[in-house]
C-alpha cells in the first residue's frame, strides 16, 4: 500500500533546512574567491553564487515537491505559482553586495507558503555556520536551540536595525524616538537577530521583496516579536507583485509605541 507523502509544516522544515546546509556548502566556495559579477540595475547586483546556489535549490526543491509554485529573486517569474496552495518563497543569496565584498553576515533564505501565510522557514549564515529555523505553531531555534524575542518597552534606547535613512524627520510625524540604530546588510539576518533577542526591533520604510522577508519573519514570530508593514498590516506573501509596504518587526511593546509614532 502506497504511504501518502508527509506535506506538513514540519516535514518541509526538514526539506528547506536540509536545501539550506547544501546552499551553504555552494555559496562558501565562492566567497572571498572573487565570483564573477554581474549589474542588474534597479535590483543591484548578482554574483555566480547566487546563480549556483539558485539551480541547486531549484532542482533539489522543485523535485521534492513538484506540486509547489516558486518565486526566487533569481528565477523568471511563473504565473502558475498564484494558483499553487503552496509555493517555495526564496533568496538565494540576501546581501548580496556584502557577499562580493567579503564581508560575512549574508543570507540564504527558504521559505514555504500556503494560501498566503508563511508555515515554514530557513534562513542560514554560510559564513557564519548558523541556522535559523521556525515552523508555524513551533519555537524559532538557532543551531537547533530555542531563541526569544526581546520583552522591552521602552522605546527610548531600545536596539533597532534600520538603514541611516528611516530615521528621518518625514518618516515619523509623532515625533523621531531615541533609538540606538544599528544596521546589517540582509533583510533576513535583520529579522533573525531581532528573534534571537540580540536588538529589540528591525524597521524598514522601503517595499521589501517577499524573497527577503518571508523566512525571517516566520522565525521572528515564533519567537515572540510582532512582525507587519510598516501601516501595522500583517504580512501576505505569494502576492502577483511580490513586494510589501515596508517591514516592522519588534516585541508587541515597541510595536505598539512605533505605530502611535507613524
Amino acid at each position: 500500500m502506497l504511504v501518502p507523502e508527509d506535506r506538513t509544516a514540519t516535514a518541509d522544515l526538514t526539506l528547506i533546512a536540509e536545501a539550506a546546509r547544501e546552499a551553504a556548502t555552494i555559496a562558501m566556495r565562492y566567497w572571498r574567491h572573487d565570483p564573477q559579477v554581474w549589474d542588474k540595475g534597479d535590483q543591484g547586483p548578482v554574483s555566480e553564487a547566487d546563480l549556483a546556489v539558485n539551480a541547486m535549490l531549484t532542482a533539489t526543491l522543485r523535485a521534492a515537491r513538484p506540486d509547489y509554485g516558486w518565486l526566487s529573486e533569481e528565477s523568471p517569474d511563473d504565473p502558475a505559482r498564484l494558483s499553487a496552495q503552496r509555493v517555495f518563497i526564496i533568496d538565494p543569496i540576501d546581501g548580496t553586495r556584502a557577499f562580493i565584498a567579503g564581508e560575512d553576515n549574508f543570507a540564504v533564505s527558504i521559505a514555504v507558503a500556503d494560501q498566503g501565510k508563511v508555515v515554514a522557514g530557513a534562513v542560514i549564515l554560510p559564513a557564519k555556520n548558523r541556522l535559523y529555523t521556525g515552523e508555524i505553531g513551533g519555537p524559532a531555534l538557532c543551531d537547533g536551540l530555542s531563541i526569544q524575542a526581546s520583552d522591552r518597552s521602552d522605546l527610548t534606547g531600545a536596539g533597532i536595525l534600520a538603514t541611516k535613512s528611516n530615521m528621518t524627520a518625514d518618516h515619523w510625524p509623532g515625533g523621531v524616538p531615541d533609538l540606538q540604530r544599528s544596521f546589517r546588510t540582509s533583510l533576513a539576518y535583520r529579522l533573525c537577530l531581532v528573534a534571537e533577542g540580540r536588538y529589540d526591533g528591525m524597521l524598514t520604510f522601503r517595499d521589501a521583496w517577499e524573497w527577503d522577508i518571508a523566512a525571517g519573519s516566520l522565525i521572528c514570530e515564533c519567537a515572540g516579536a510582532t512582525v507587519t508593514d510598516q501601516r501595522g498590516a500583517a504580512l501576505r506573501f505569494n502576492a502577483p507583485h511580490p513586494q510589501t509596504a515596508g517591514v516592522i518587526a519588534t516585541t508587541p511593546g515597541l510595536h505598539n509605541a512605533i505605530m502611535a509614532r507613524l
